[in-house]
């Protein structure tokens, strides 16, 4: 058996999967001469066997009650399986089933279940046949079925509602001898939101009646929605009680007109006042898409779908095949009634085959009338049934099941009443029903355990109106609650781009999306599906629409404009390779080589007296200075390293200072020899014995120990700074100790000013060759290229700060190299008859006759 049944779900799962690649439509027509619309009737169906075999004659009966159209369809269904069954030779064999059927037309405005008065109702036996009923069938309202249970328990006859599973119905304790075939709802509420969430709807309004069921749905439908961020935007719950209702009519219309939500699930029980709310926002010109399940698939009274919607509207059904010969079926009983498509047409939905559509209608909407009806009977047609019609063909089958598995067993109590009746053991049958699983005649597995169901599965459909009296039922997708999260919703691509205009269809959202780049914001006292949308901070994106928190990017990656990706840094040193970095190594390479070229020319004419009268070793000292000061600016340019990033600083630091404390050192020279001259003082040994020349030892050691400290605190290290400037990476040479830094500049500063001072004072002493002014102008230059180089080199960054340091180097050696030098070697190169011993003496000969 478990291998019969295995088999069974395989070839199911095959055959659901091919359903879904060759989907099913329905089409119906309006029937406007019926006033009833799909208005059923309660209806009770009595079983009870005989033996041998009962012709259809015996349902003529039945069929003429006045009933609504809707109640013959459910007839209909009845009598089919009766007839597969008595015509069955494997399954209660020489007995056949019979069934009595009683409807009752409920009156509008009275109070459901009141209209049935106790003598109407069929009682457990006829006096005339002495028939004992095995069980008896109850369809399509819940309520009465609730106002006849206890009439039900006391003739001892077990009671199968067929009708939509109902809450109410389903406590043991209050109906012990009632159980529901239809199955429970429970994956409803996951289906439903996952239909929203798969149309990107979150914004989404309810209406349910106020009821058990109703209240019970909503509760499951909140969770899911939770889950699924999915918010309702209101709640309307329809009083049951229709002159109750009437006076909340207004109210329910204004929730529903005063929102935003343009999707409204729709569920509860039909036949309450929720038709009226339905017709009134027809009335108003109020469209919304409507999400129901198929009780609410009919035409009213007025000729239209109860879920009218421009839109169209979504229609979740329990999964059933369909049943083939049911037509031929109803033809062969009522011929008279039911001679074309049309009739079928009119009384329920008719479906054909729709894999492929109509020839170059790409769009439904679009298709010319004479095409599509062309298309609708290209197919052979079929009578469709609801699911109560279901219900009650499968309920027909399971008693036989039932029957023929008691007398297989042979645990069965009946008897030979005069060789025309039978007697089962009622509530044996009603105990083995409630456990049986069978295949019925359509090949689908009917499990009556409710416990041991899995999640209903669920057909989808989406209703529109076609032209002004027909409609179009089309299968576009399923939903399976036992399959993988990921896996429960297939919607069928190709039919909804061909039946459903989705880029028509309003979004149902409370918000705008956020797009990439931007993040969700919630606003204060609204629910999570209300926010803002505010752009991602720096180095943040967002490459997803609706995101909650932008994305950091790694440390060597950037956000780009939009903040929708996160791109590479590049890498940025001052480097040879660089336009920037060619210029200034260039510079420092031409000012090199122009130093020593300075420096030969002062070693060629050592003897002349422009270079003798200002210390010519002092000279040559300040040359192989600056020619080192222009040499360290190459440090800076290219990729560093450890080493290079200790001798940036140090040699920096170092050759300055030379240069510096030698200009000191000639600016004290120059006021010595003005002071020895004088008869009387006491300085010359300190000129004679070179003095001045320790200066430049001495201030120099000052530095090393300075730059020695520094080194072994904190020395500078190469540093990558992913933050200063956007979209790179700096490569520089960090410091390391900042205070470290500053005090050996400001050591060099200090030198310097001192070099600017006393060569200041020495500036107007009289000298054929006095180098004073040169010196004053010289370090006028200096302090004001480094003066300028601190603002300037806080307010930059990357490479160009560097830039800005190797400039300031250039330019300050530059300027002492020019200041100083320039004129000595115009002299030297260019006026030779002034550098000369008598045209030096001249001028001294006349101090002295002057003197």
């Amino acid at each position: 058996m478990f291998s019969l049944i295995s088999v069974f779900w395989f070839l199911k799962i095959s055959f659901t999967f091919c359903h879904l690649s060759d989907p099913k439509c329905f089409w119906r027509i309006k029937d406007t001469e019926n006033n009833l619309g799909d208005r059923e009737t309660y209806c009770s169906f009595s079983i009870s066997t005989r033996h041998g075999y009962v012709k259809n004659d015996n349902f003529s009966w039945n069929l003429d009650k006045k009933v609504t159209p809707k109640t013959n369809h459910l007839i209909f269904s009845v009598y089919l399986a009766l007839d597969e069954i008595n015509m069955n030779i494997h399954i209660l064999p020489n007995i056949s089933m019979v069934a009595n059927i009683e409807c009752f037309l409920q009156k509008d405005g009275e109070k459901t279940g009141l209209a049935l008065q106790r003598k109407e109702f069929i009682p457990n036996y006829y006096c005339t046949d002495e028939r004992r009923y095995l069980i008896i069938f109850t369809a399509p309202i819940w309520a009465v079925t609730t106002r006849l249970g206890p009439l039900m328990f006391m003739y001892s006859i077990p009671e199968l509602y067929c009708g939509h599973f109902h809450l109410s119905l389903n406590d043991n304790e209050q109906f012990p001898h009632l159980y529901q075939i239809s199955p429970k709802d429970t994956s409803l509420p996951l289906a439903m939101v996952s239909l929203m969430v798969h149309f990107r709807w979150n914004w989404i309004g309810a209406m349910i009646t106020n009821d058990d069921h109703g209240i019970q749905f909503l509760s499951k439908l909140r969770g899911e929605m939770q889950k699924h961020i999915v918010c309702l935007s209101f709640v309307i719950t329809i009083l049951t009680e229709h002159s109750m209702a009437h006076k909340e009519f207004q109210r329910y219309f204004n929730r529903i007109v005063m929102s935003s939500a343009k999707v409204v699930i729709v569920y509860g029980d039909y036949t309450s006042p929720i038709d009226l709310v339905l017709h009134l926002c027809k009335s108003k010109g109020i469209f919304r898409i409507w999400v129901s399940v198929s009780q609410f698939d009919m035409i009213t009274y007025l000729g239209d779908f109860m879920l009218y919607s421009s839109s169209g509207t979504f229609i979740f059904s329990h999964q059933k095949p369909e049943i083939s010969g049911f037509q031929q079926f109803i033809q062969t009983v009522h011929p008279s009634n039911y001679s074309s498509e049309f009739s079928f047409a009119k009384l329920w939905w008719t479906y054909f085959r729709c894999s492929l559509p109509p020839f170059n209608c790409k769009k439904l909407k679009n298709c010319p009338t004479k095409i599509v009806f062309k298309w609708l009977f290209m197919t052979p047609l079929g009578m469709a049934m609801s699911d109560t019609c279901y219900n009650l063909y499968n309920a027909i089958h399971a008693v036989a099941h039932s029957l023929h598995e008691m007398l297989l067993q042979q645990v069965n109590t009946w008897s030979n009443n005069a060789g025309k009746e039978l007697e089962f053991d009622t509530w044996k049958m009603f105990s083995i029903l409630k456990t049986l699983q069978f295949v019925n005649p359509a090949g689908d597995l009917v499990n009556m355990n409710q416990n041991l169901k899995q999640d209903t599965e669920y057909e989808i459909f989406y209703i529109m109106d076609f032209q002004k009296d027909y409609g179009l039922k089309m299968k576009i997708g399923r939903f399976s609650g036992h399959l993988p999260s990921r896996q429960q919703l297939y919607m069928s691509k190709e039919m909804m781009e061909w039946a459903i205009d989705v880029d028509q269809i309003l979004p149902s959202i409370c918000s705008m999306p956020c797009r990439p780049g931007l993040r969700k914001s919630p606003q204060e006292e609204k629910d999570i599906c209300c926010f803002v949308c505010n752009p991602c901070l720096e180095n943040e994106i967002s490459n997803m629409t609706n995101m909650d928190q932008c994305v950091k990017c790694r440390e060597d990656q950037y956000a780009n404009e939009h903040h929708t990706l996160c791109l590479q840094k590049v890498v940025s040193i001052l480097d040879y390779r660089d336009p920037l970095g060619k210029a200034l190594a260039g510079i420092a390479l031409c000012f090199s080589f122009l130093t020593s070229v300075v420096l030969c020319i002062f070693l060629k004419h050592r003897e002349t007296p422009i270079v003798k009268a200002n210390n010519q070793t002092l000279s040559y000292v300040l040359l192989i200075s600056l020619v080192f000061c222009f040499i360290c600016s190459l440090l800076y340019i290219g990729h560093p390293t450890a080493v290079i990033c200790i001798l940036q600083q140090t040699t920096f630091v170092i050759a300055f200072t030379v240069a510096t404390s030698t200009i000191l050192a000639k600016t004290i020279t120059v006021l010595l020899a003005f002071k020895i001259t004088i008869p009387g003082r006491r300085m010359r040994w300190l000129l004679v014995s070179g003095a001045p020349k320790y200066i430049i030892l001495i201030c120099t050691m000052i530095q090393l120990i300075l730059c020695g400290i520094w080194l072994g605190t904190s020395p500078p290290f190469v540093d990558a700074d992913a933050h200063m400037v956007h979209g790179h990476i700096i490569i520089v040479c960090n410091k390391g100790s900042v205070i470290a830094f500053y005090c050996v500049l400001g050591y060099m500063g200090s030198v310097a000013l001192a070099s600017f001072t006393v060569a200041f004072l020495a500036r107007n002493l009289p000298d054929t060759f006095n180098e004073a002014k040169l010196l004053t102008f010289s370090m006028l230059v200096f302090c004001s290229v480094w003066i300028t180089f601190i603002p300037v080199y806080h307010s930059t960054k990357g490479k160009t700060m560097v830039a800005v340091e190797v400039f300031c180097i250039l330019a300050s050696s530059a300027g002492l190299l020019l200041c100083i030098f320039a004129p000595k070697c115009y002299i030297i190169l260019l006026r030779p008859d002034i550098n000369s011993f008598q045209k030096f003496r001249k001028p001294h000969a006349n101090a002295e006759n002057i003197s």
